[in-house]
């Protein structure tokens, strides 16, 4: 402590919040004031190399530093090999950057290396599978578990210590007040934070474990510089750290070196990607977010009329999108912020302020409204960019080419794509989403049920880049150099250890991305899976994805005929099995079979004149006896459907299964599978439906009971048109019976009040 302080007088410490406007104009300030020969920012020094790209960065952006080599998927390595250290245009970090690059500043990074943070994470993740896998095999069970090598230290919240002291609840409002919301040409915050800070630290002991170690290595990096002789010196980091770095004197060099010796390590890259305002929130689970990233980089760029300009902006979107709001609106809205400002106390309306009276104002207490806004500006879109040159993997620069060719931006929001696959650019566009799928790269997810509606030759697209993507092309570099190359590796090395179901949804992969040079490998691996699998509800699953890439393979111009040939073999086998595989299973089984048979048969439609074997089959599980109710009586819907058994015989089977001699259970496990889908037959055949009724009603109070609830599992499954079809139908042919029960379709009057507004005014305007 009495040591001198011999060159601390050369070092000017910054101590900031990671993300604030009001911390990245004072440090742009402070900077302009010192005017220093070298600029120390916290963050992993591996990224020194990559601070000349500065330049050509849009943020927000991030640091990514990863290992060297590419790790096996799914182990710790692969996990935990990687790191992002984000800076948004509001980020003081990024204001050093900025002053540093755009004077010729040198700019270093002084936290601990990554590599040694990574390599502590890989550990730490090894050792709990480790650990795993010992207690799942018992190994531990006599064994008192080991005490922790550092235990964790909870530390004291700085600003909710000083927000307390100054009377405030809420530490986020206090930093915002005091500091985010500053403007230009005030004095500098540092001296009085540091301070702050320092007397926060004195009461909570000295740092410990991982934090100890980061700032013995800041603290040698400042020895280092001001050893080459810098004489300004410029160190921006945390708040918590700033003390530990002002009062550099106060701890020896020793103990640093201590601190950092034998520390584990690996080998790393660092480069940069683009980031998201999303990404930088709170609620996205960033340890450094911020709760409104969208309303701080706003207090950034538009320091004057902030709150005009917000409501405006405001206003401005929620006409987009069809919402009525005017000027008076926004005027109003103004008034009301400023005024709960002054309510409050606050220096300045903050984003509490400005978002009720968005609410209250702009969308008129809609909750939905404000909800839009939340998300499109307190939140915010906002996509960082990278130019050109910034350091990749050959996969990614091949993706950022295929994306300007086929122009294709990412974008930090939902974005829907509809796709017409006759045109080659968009089929282009189509093949590079689902060769991305193959990679993980989850850039664009299928709407299913769009694309069906649509047809075969239309894809419907939800887009969305998330930063995370950026680690999984490079995980996936090791497969290849490009998207295709990258992808056919890929299908190659999954279908060699693939189950049957797994092989037939790679071969649609492969029709869908166009991987010919996959696709033989991977139907030679199906034909030789089909063959040895004898489990029939695996050959069932596989066959709708085969038969659907038959199919789609001809509209994308490929030959189908090998798809054809490998679909006809599953189903002749499937036809063979089929019986032997009804025998003896239990209700659930039974309707987990009749989703397969579901499935098979709209597979058998589309190999047309192939379906054949498959009717036939059909035709004689219904004539057996000993099939489960619910089967047979799809089987029998099916076949009815398709015209394959008359009327008449489609009666004198459902009399069978309703006779007395029928086990109440089975007839009403039967009538649900022949009725599953729809009801509306029952509508169109009487004879049918008295069938039915008179089955119904000939049962004893007890045996209706146990069936009820079939019964009301069968019918609830019709919606409300098709249950008040039916009940017409009964009350139609009741016969001599009269019933007090009417079957009502409740009404919607919110729909209905526009046309009862409609025939008001009519017979109104008849009257006159």
């Amino acid at each position: 402590m009495g040591r001198p302080r011999q060159g601390t007088d050369k070092v000017s410490v910054l101590g900031v919040r990671h993300h604030g406007p009001g911390s990245a104009r004072a440090v742009a300030a402070a900077l302009d004031e010192i005017k220093p020969d070298i600029v120390l920012i916290e963050g992993p020094p591996e990224a020194d190399a990559i601070t000349s790209l500065v330049g050509g960065l849009e943020p927000p952006v991030a640091l990514l530093v990863h290992l060297a080599d590419t790790p096996k998927a799914g182990t710790a390595r692969s996990k935990e090999g990687w790191g992002f250290w984000p800076f948004a245009s509001f980020s003081p970090e990024w204001a050093a950057l900025v002053h540093a690059h755009g004077r010729g500043v040198p700019v270093r990074f002084c936290d601990l290396p990554a590599a040694h943070t990574i390599a502590e994470r890989i550990e730490r993740a090894e050792a709990a599978e480790t650990e795993a896998v010992e207690k799942e095999a018992g190994q531990e069970e006599d064994d008192q578990p080991a005490p922790p090598s550092e235990p964790p230290r909870v530390r004291t919240d700085p600003l909710g210590v000083l927000a307390e002291a100054a009377g405030y609840d809420d530490a986020e409002r206090w930093w915002d007040d005091v500091v985010e919301q500053r403007g230009d040409g005030e004095p500098s915050p540092f001296p009085a934070i540091a301070d702050a800070m320092a007397a926060v630290r004195a009461e909570s002991g000295p740092e410990t474990g991982r934090d100890a170690r980061r700032e013995a290595y800041m603290r040698q990096t400042l020895r280092a510089v001001l050893k080459e002789g810098y004489e300004r010196v410029a160190v921006v980091c945390g708040a918590w750290h700033a003390p530990a770095l002002r009062d550099l004197y106060d701890h020896p060099v020793k103990d640093d070196v201590a601190l950092l010796k034998g520390l584990p390590r690996v080998r790393t890259t660092a480069t940069w990607v683009p980031w998201t305002h999303g990404r930088l929130a709170t609620a996205s689970g960033y340890g450094a977010g911020v709760t409104s990233p969208g309303w701080y980089h706003h207090l950034f760029t538009a320091p004057d009329l902030p709150i005009h300009r917000w409501l405006t902006d405001a206003a401005r979107l929620l006409r987009e999108e069809g919402q009525p709001v005017s000027s008076s609106h926004v005027i109003e809205g103004v008034r009301l912020a400023e005024s709960l400002a002054v309510l409050r106390g606050r220096p300045l309306a903050g984003i509490d302020e400005v978002s009720e009276a968005v609410t209250a104002v702009l969308c008129e207490g809609e909750q939905s409204r404000a909800a839009l806004v939340h998300g499109r500006m307190v939140i915010g879109e906002r996509l960082g960019s990278v130019p050109p040159d910034t350091p990749m993997v050959p996969l990614q620069r091949d993706l950022m080419a295929a994306q300007k060719r086929l122009r294709l931006k990412p974008e930090a929001f939902d974005r829907d794509l509809d796709l017409d696959l006759r045109k080659e650019s968009q089929r282009e566009r189509s093949v590079l989403l689902h060769r991305l799928r193959v990679l993980g790269v989850e850039w664009g997810v299928p709407r299913a049920a769009e694309h069906h509606s649509k047809g075969t030759f239309r894809e419907s697209w939800r887009l969305r880049w998330d930063p995370d993507m950026d680690v999984a092309l490079i995980e996936a570099a090791p497969w290849g150099t490009t998207v295709v190359s990258a992808a056919t590796a890929r299908v190659v090395e999954i279908a060699a250890e693939a189950e049957l179901p797994t092989l037939t949804a790679l071969t649609e992969q492969c029709l869908f991305a166009e991987l010919g040079d996959a696709l033989p490998d991977v139907l030679s691996l199906l034909t030789d899976r089909a063959a040895t699998d004898s489990d029939i509800t695996h050959l069932m699953s596989a066959l709708p994805p085969l038969a659907r890439s038959a199919r789609y393979g001809n509209v994308r111009g490929t030959d189908g005929a090998h798809l054809r040939a490998v679909a006809r073999e599953l189903l002749a086998r499937v036809c063979v099995g089929l019986a032997p595989a009804v025998r003896g299973l239990d209700d659930d089984a039974a309707a987990r079979f009749v989703r397969s048979i579901d499935q098979t048969h709209g597979a058998a439609t589309l190999l047309d004149e192939d379906a054949r074997g498959w009717t036939e089959a059909l035709e004689s599980l219904a004539r057996r006896d000993q099939v489960p109710g619910r089967i047979a009586g799809r089987v029998n819907r099916i076949l009815a459907d398709a015209g394959r058994i008359t009327t008449e015989e489609l009666h004198r089977r459902l009399g069978l299964t309703m006779s007395p001699g029928t086990e109440p259970t089975r007839a009403a496990a039967w009538l649900e599978g022949f009725l599953q889908g729809s009801g509306l037959i029952l509508v169109h055949d009487e004879r049918l439906l008295g069938l039915i009724d008179a089955w119904l009603l000939s049962l004893s109070e007890e045996r209706f009971v146990a069936i009820l609830p079939l019964l009301r599992r069968t019918f609830g499954a019709f919606g409300a048109a098709e249950r008040q079809e039916i009940g017409t139908a009964i009350t139609r042919a009741d016969g001599g019976r009269t019933t007090t029960a009417r079957v009502r379709r409740p009404v919607d009057t919110r729909r209905a009040a526009p046309a009862v507004a409609a025939v008001t005014a009519l017979l109104e305007g008849s009257r006159a």
